[in-house]
C-alpha cells in the first residue's frame, strides 16, 4: 500500500509539472519545420503554437503571417519582409510585434497614395541566408507584393549552401511534436546535440561565399524587379560590431554596399543608426544578434521612413 502511495503521488507530481511546463511555457509543442532539397528548410505551414507566453503564427506558406490570398486586394499595398530569425521573432516574440508587423504599423501612418491599407507577409527561419530567401521566392513567388524588404544580418553575408540535415536532428529544427513536454526540456536543455553526417562538411564551405551569397541576393532583386516591385536591402550589425566591425566584415559590407550602388537600389545600413542610439546602443538586443522590442520598434520605423522615400 505505501509504494501504491508513493507511485501515486510521483504520478501526480509528473502529471502538475507536464501542465506548467504546456500551461506556462508552452513545452511539448514546439514549431515545428519540414525540410526542403532546395530551400534547405521551411517552418511548416499552417501551424499555430504559444512559447513562453508569444504566439506563433505559421501561414499555408510557411510565413509567420496571418493568412493570405494569392493577390492583395484592391488599395492593399502589400509588403513582404525576408529574412532569417531577426525578421522572424522566434518564440521570444509574440506575432504582434514581430518585425514586419512594426514596419506596417509605422508605414500605415504615412501610407502613399494611391493605399489604404498595408498587408505584412513574412517568409523567414532560423539561420536563412540569401541562398535559401532566393531558393524560397523561387519555389512560392512574390505574392503580387508592392515591396519586398530583404533582411539580412552581418553573418548572412558568409551564409553556406541550404541544407534540410538539421531538420529532425537538430534539437533546434523538430520535425514532430515530442511525447511530453519534459520530455522536450530534458532533450532541449539536459541532452547533447549528436553530430549530424555531413553538415559539417556543408558548415566549411569554401570559396567566395560573400560572392555567392551577393549573387543569391542580385537574384531576389531581379524577380522583385520582373514581378514589378520595389527592392528595399537592409542590413543589421551584430552587437559586438557598434564598437567597430572587424576587418572581414568590413570588407564583406564595402563589397555589399558596393553592390548596393551599382544595382542602384535603396540600400539601409543600421550601424550607425544603431551607434547613435544613446547612451546605450545595447538596449536594441536580446543576444549579440537579436533584436529586442526596442530595437525592432527603432528599425520598423526606419524602414517604413526608407520605404516612404520610393515612388509608387
Amino acid at each position: 500500500m505505501k509504494v501504491f502511495f508513493l507511485f501515486s503521488g510521483l504520478l501526480g507530481a509528473l502529471a502538475l509539472v507536464e501542465i506548467a511546463l504546456r500551461v506556462g511555457y508552452g513545452f511539448g509543442n514546439p514549431p515545428l519545420y519540414i525540410g526542403d532539397d532546395r530551400i534547405g528548410y521551411l517552418l511548416a505551414p499552417n501551424q499555430r503554437v504559444k512559447r513562453f507566453g508569444n504566439r506563433i503564427e505559421i501561414n499555408a506558406y510557411s510565413m509567420r503571417a496571418k493568412a493570405i490570398a494569392p493577390k492583395p486586394s484592391l488599395g492593399t499595398l502589400r509588403l513582404f519582409l525576408l529574412g532569417d530569425s531577426l525578421s522572424n521573432g522566434g518564440w521570444w516574440t509574440d506575432q504582434k510585434d514581430v518585425l514586419s508587423y512594426r514596419i506596417a504599423h509605422y508605414l500605415q501612418l504615412h501610407l502613399p497614395s494611391p493605399y489604404q491599407t498595408v498587408e505584412a507577409l513574412n517568409a523567414s527561419a532560423n539561420s536563412w541566408g540569401p541562398r535559401n530567401e532566393l531558393a524560397y521566392l523561387e519555389r512560392y513567388g512574390l505574392f503580387d507584393s508592392t515591396v519586398l524588404v530583404l533582411m539580412l544580418n552581418t553573418d548572412d553575408l558568409f551564409g553556406t549552401l541550404p541544407t534540410p540535415l538539421p531538420v529532425g536532428r537538430d534539437r533546434s529544427y523538430p520535425d514532430r511534436k515530442p511525447v511530453c513536454a519534459i520530455a522536450e526540456v530534458l532533450n532541449r536543455y539536459f541532452k547533447k546535440n549528436q553530430p549530424i553526417l555531413g553538415l559539417k562538411e556543408i558548415q566549411n564551405e569554401g570559396g567566395d561565399r560573400v560572392g555567392k551569397n551577393l549573387t543569391a541576393i542580385d537574384g531576389i532583386r531581379q524577380k522583385v524587379g520582373d514581378d514589378g516591385g520595389q527592392f528595399v536591402l537592409v542590413l543589421s550589425p551584430l552587437k559586438r560590431e557598434i564598437s567597430g566591425p572587424r576587418e572581414y566584415e568590413l570588407v564583406a559590407r564595402q563589397r555589399l554596399k558596393d553592390w548596393a550602388a551599382d544595382a542602384d537600389v535603396l540600400y539601409l545600413d543600421l550601424l550607425e543608426t544603431y551607434q547613435a542610439h544613446l547612451p546605450h546602443p545595447d538596449e536594441l538586443y536580446r543576444d549579440h544578434i537579436h533584436l529586442s522590442s526596442q530595437g525592432n520598434e527603432l528599425v520598423g520605423e526606419a524602414i517604413a521612413e526608407a520605404i516612404g522615400t520610393l515612388s509608387f
